[in-house]
C-alpha cells in the first residue's frame, strides 16, 4: 500500500523537516521552504485532527521560523525538547557539555571550514563543507562523549552531534503516541537520515509505517526517492483526501 492510500483520519503523520520536508543545503539556515509547503501541512494537520507533528534535530524555535505562521507540535533536538498539541513544552534533561563544547572549537579552530552549532543539551559538528575531515570530526567527538556522562554521540549526514543518551526520535513519537490527538491512531513517519532511524523502528513496533528519503540502509518498510517525491505526495494527499484542488 502506497502512502496516500495508507494515509487515513485515524493516522498520525510525523515529518522530519531537513532532508524529508525540505531539501538539504550547504547551512543549517539556507534551507528554502518551498511555496505552498506550509499551507500544505495546515490543511493536512485539519484533515488528521490535528495528529500531525514534524520531528527534526533542529531546535523548535528554528523550525517554528522555518514554518511561520503554522506552528505544529514539534520534538526537537531529536526529542530533548518537545511541544505538545496542547502547546506545553516537554524538556528532557540535560548534562555537561564542557567537554564536547572544548572538542568541537578545538576542531573549528583547525578547520574553519567545519561549523559548531549549539542547542539546548547539544553540540553538533557540521562539515559538510569538508566531508574529507569526517574521521577527524568523529574520533574528536567520540573521545569528548566519552569523557561526558550522560551524552551519547549521533551521526547524520555530514554531521556528528552529542546530545543527552536519552533523547532520540523513536522516544519523541512514543511520547506524542500517549496523548491526544495523536493516542489510538496508526503512525506513519517519514524520515531521510541515521538519525531517523529509531522512529522507524518504533512506529513499526505500533503497526504504522516507516518511510525512508533517499538512500541508504534502513528499517523503513518504503521508500521515496527525494523531498520533492515527499512534497509531490502530500500535495496529492490534500486534493485527494483534505478536498482541496491544489495548495
Amino acid at each position: 500500500m502506497n502512502f496516500v492510500d495508507f494515509l487515513c483520519p485515524s493516522c498520525a503523520l510525523f515529518l522530519d523537516f531537513d532532508g524529508t520536508l525540505v531539501d538539504l543545503a550547504p547551512q543549517p539556515e539556507a534551507v528554502v521552504v518551498p511555496k505552498g509547503l506550509v499551507a500544505t501541512l495546515e490543511a493536512l494537520s485539519q484533515y488528521l485532527g490535528g495528529a500531525l507533528a514534524l520531528i527534526s534535530g533542529r531546535p523548535i524555535e528554528q523550525i517554528d521560523a522555518f514554518m511561520k505562521p503554522l506552528q505544529l507540535p514539534v520534538a526537537g533536538v531529536h526529542g530533548t525538547e518537545r511541544r505538545r498539541a496542547d502547546g506545553d513544552m516537554t524538556l528532557l534533561s540535560t548534562h555537561p557539555l564542557q567537554a564536547v563544547e572544548q572538542a568541537a572549537l578545538a576542531l573549528v579552530a583547525q578547520h574553519p571550514q567545519l561549523r559548531v552549532e549549539h542547542k539546548r543539551g547539544s553540540v553538533a559538528v557540521h562539515y559538510r563543507q569538508a566531508p574529507e575531515l569526517e574521521c577527524l570530526c568523529l574520533r574528536a567527538m567520540e573521545a569528548a562523549v566519552e569523557d561526558s556522562p550522560g551524552l551519547t554521540l549521533l551521526r547524520g549526514k555530514m554531521v556528528v552531534e552529542a546530545k543527552p543518551g536519552g533523547a532520540n526520535k523513536g522516544h519523541a513519537i512514543e511520547a506524542f503516541m500517549q496523548e491526544a490527538p495523536f493516542a489510538g491512531r496508526q503512525p506513519v513517519f517519514v524520515g531521510d537520515d541515521f538519525t531517523d532511524e529509531a522512529g522507524f523502528a518504533t512506529v513499526q513496533r505500533l503497526q504504522g509505517l516507516g518511510i525512508k528519503v533517499g538512500e541508504g540502509p534502513t528499517v523503513a518498510q518504503q521508500r521515496l526517492a527525494s523531498p520533492g517525491a515527499l512534497r509531490e505526495l502530500l500535495q496529492t494527499a490534500v486534493a485527494s483526501k483534505a478536498g482541496k484542488a491544489s495548495v
